[in-house]
């Protein structure tokens, strides 16, 4: 029986199914498709790789290869559910259905925190690029104007949020296709000698650091694919969600392998991995200088500042609405339940105050309580999909009983691929566990993760004990 809330617009037939009120519908097929085409591209890319290229060497190729499928399958999980049953809190609502109320709740405000978190970081870095352009105003003040900028537009209506992740993701895929493009012509020889496969086989060898070097790379791979879920979210607030869903869904495969894989292989290709420039500088900047492209730093400066803007565009969108959710289900304070004009405002302010406050504690607190904010959102997304293949598993059986017309996704190979997926987030955990800081990361994220799931558990049996009787 479907909940009501004090507050809830008018329900729709659809979001009756899940107990929810409708928000605004002003999302098309076009911001969709360049959600989930730019959801894959993020400062991660941009930069971060860098760092997993001078830890992993050439081989950084075969683990985001490695990561890439893991992320695929998990993709196609949540494809196949939110196009069964479109719902604003996407996995977090099919968790408390299948697993129950403990699953909808750690799931949920576990991917709250590491928005929140990745929009804190994000907006750091955004403010110390414009600092570097306009030094008249500190890092801290353009973080101030960002933050503001995007909690009004966000409020306003959701189409704006549309609109802006529209563009931003045309700039990132444009310079993507366009590094490839050049890449491409360089390994060809066209802009010089071509490499040959001396920069893969050259300067330690294909894997130069070992095992030691995949694990230590492997939480940077996967971590660059974090907020990629938010497609599935935005889904909801579109004019055919099911249908949208899984158009975006299934093109998810190639994206990964053009975007992520074949950006990497050029750069191992063009580049020596141990060049202090690739980490340093990033590896797109030092690759369009091999390649002698003018003025390289300032372009890629400009995209990742882009990418950056992006991400915390998208990152307080998909909070403010996986909080929503969580409220509306009563999961969180009730006060986060306002809805205006079809927005969700004062999920939208609670994400964006967090984010800010998160930005100040990495201003006076960068070693202790940002560190280990930063810490626990790294992993978040790997409880978050953990839970995603225990509930697709049992999804997926109820729905063949009770409606498979609905399985207009389906996730391949199934169980089999669900459970390898399954597997290989626990083999990750047991990487980080081999290390020290990743040890100090699984505790923290422990800690919450047990409360979060006590709390989710206490509600379960104070709704069974308050449920009618027969």
């Amino acid at each position: 029986m479907s909940r009501t809330h004090p507050r809830s617009p008018q329900v729709s037939p659809q979001a009756a199914q899940n107990g929810e009120p409708v928000l605004s519908h002003g999302l098309k097929q076009r911001h969709l498709s360049m959600i989930a085409l730019g959801g894959v591209i993020g400062a991660g890319l941009f930069v971060g790789s860098g760092v997993a290229i001078a830890t992993a060497g050439p081989a950084i190729v075969l683990l985001y290869m490695a990561t890439g499928a893991l992320v695929t399958l998990i993709m196609r999980m949540l494809g196949e559910m939110s196009a069964a049953r479109p719902s604003t809190g996407s996995f977090s609502v099919h968790a408390e259905e299948e697993l129950g109320a403990w699953a909808g709740v750690t799931s949920g405000w576990m991917y709250w925190l590491m928005l929140c978190a990745g929009v804190a970081a994000e907006a750091t870095a955004a403010g110390k690029i414009m600092h570097t352009w306009v030094p008249f105003l500190p890092a801290y003040g353009w973080v101030a104007v960002f933050m503001a900028f995007f909690c009004a537009s966000n409020l306003t209506a959701v189409k704006n949020f549309g609109e802006f992740e529209f563009w931003f993701s045309a700039v990132k895929v444009t310079m993507i296709v366009a590094f490839l493009v050049l890449g491409v012509l360089g390994i060809l020889g066209v802009f010089g000698s071509a490499p040959g496969t001396r920069h893969l086989t050259g300067h330690g060898g294909f894997f130069p650091t070992g095992a030691a070097g995949l694990a230590a790379g492997l939480l940077t791979t996967i971590s660059g694919f974090a907020g990629l879920e938010t497609v599935t979210i935005a889904a909801a607030e579109s004019d055919n969600p099911s249908r949208n869903v899984a158009r975006a869904v299934r093109t998810a495969v190639w994206r990964i392998a053009v975007f992520y894989i074949g950006s990497m292989a050029v750069v191992v290709t063009l580049v020596p991995w141990n060049d202090p420039k690739v980490a340093m500088d990033g590896p797109y900047v030092t690759v369009l200088d091999r390649l002698g492209i003018p003025a390289a730093g300032t372009i890629m400066e400009i995209v990742v500042l882009v990418a950056l803007l992006s991400a915390m565009n998208a990152n307080i969108y998909g909070s403010s609405r996986m909080a929503y959710s969580l409220v509306y289900r009563g999961q969180g304070p009730r006060v986060l339940g306002k809805v205006t004009r079809g927005v969700p405002a004062a999920a939208v302010l609670a994400s964006c105050m967090f984010g800010f406050a998160a930005v100040i504690a990495g201003i006076v607190w960068p070693t202790t309580v940002f560190a280990w904010l930063l810490n626990i959102a790294g992993c978040s997304v790997l409880v978050v999909w953990s839970l995603v293949c225990l509930t697709q598993l049992k999804m997926r059986r109820r729905l063949e009983r009770e409606a498979p017309e609905l399985l207009s996704v389906r996730m391949w190979g199934f169980p089999y691929l669900t459970w390898l997926a399954f597997a290989a987030i626990l083999g990750v955990f047991a990487v980080m566990a081999a290390h020290a800081d990743g040890r100090r990361q699984l505790v923290g994220t422990a800690v919450v993760v047990a409360a979060l799931a006590g709390a989710g558990h206490l509600k379960q049996r104070r709704d069974r004990r308050g449920a009618p009787t027969a």
